[in-house]
């Protein structure tokens, strides 16, 4: 058969199939659907907002705690992830203000990424301004990962404050910038010890604005928005 021949044949083999179409039906295309999108942490953003020494580095260890361990430094807001070898990964963090610091030993109960934010009734009830719940995300307090302690209502998470690092101005959770609670997250499973060592020394006040909030005629979501947008200028939640 000639390449002619063949083209030939193929054509009216087309034609014939468009002819038998009975009328009025419709011809399907698929289309792929849209992926879900990524949300990405900008690391340099969060870092210009930390200073230098609360930066994620490896440093000597020669404690008692076995590899996998979670150390929380709460004077020094330092967390340690015990490495072996001697060495353990130390990470900058926030803790608690005057008055939320705590201390315990625990075990990490569950993880989550990108987890919605629901604050819990003892919260809401000396913030009654807090949204009921935000959507997990770049704009939520959590960030980019958390790992929940215990049967307690405190998280290690990551923050969309990072400017807080370094400071006492959460209410009891342990705060961490998204690019450190990412790499921690990855290190850390469910069962993992969790150690809080006592706040030894007096916390350092942080200056609370009462924030008042007026509804608009807004989307749920447009309030959410702008309520964080005052919020996280102070960090405190």
């Amino acid at each position: 058969m000639t390449r002619l021949s063949f083209i030939s044949i193929a054509l009216l083999a087309t034609a014939a199939l468009a002819t038998a179409t009975p009328a009025g039906a419709q011809m399907f295309a698929y289309a792929p659907q849209a992926q879900p999108q990524v949300e990405v942490v900008d690391e340099e953003a969060e870092i210009k907002d930390v200073r230098p020494e609360l930066r994620r580095t490896v440093v000597d260890y020669r404690g008692k705690e076995a590899p996998g361990t979670i150390i929380v430094d709460t004077p020094n807001k330092f967390l340690y992830y015990v490495m072996g070898g001697g060495q353990a990964m130390r990470y900058g963090i926030g803790v608690g203000r005057d008055g939320f610091t705590w201390s315990g030993v625990h075990s990490v109960s569950r993880k989550a990424e990108w987890p919605d934010w629901y604050p819990p009734q003892e919260m809401i009830a000396r913030q009654p301004y807090l949204p009921r719940m935000t959507a997990g995300g770049l704009g939520n307090p959590l960030g980019a990962r958390a790992m929940y302690i215990g049967n307690t209502v405190y998280r290690i998470h990551g923050t969309n404050a990072p400017q807080t690092i370094g400071r006492n101005v959460s209410s009891g959770c342990i705060r961490m910038m998204n690019e450190d609670v990412i790499d921690l997250y990855s290190r850390v499973q469910v069962g993992s010890k969790v150690v809080v060592l006592p706040d030894s020394r007096e916390a350092k006040r942080v200056p609370v604005q009462e924030l008042s909030y007026a509804p608009q005629v807004q989307t749920p979501a447009q309030r959410t928005n702008a309520l964080w947008a005052t919020i996280g200028q102070r960090g405190v939640y």
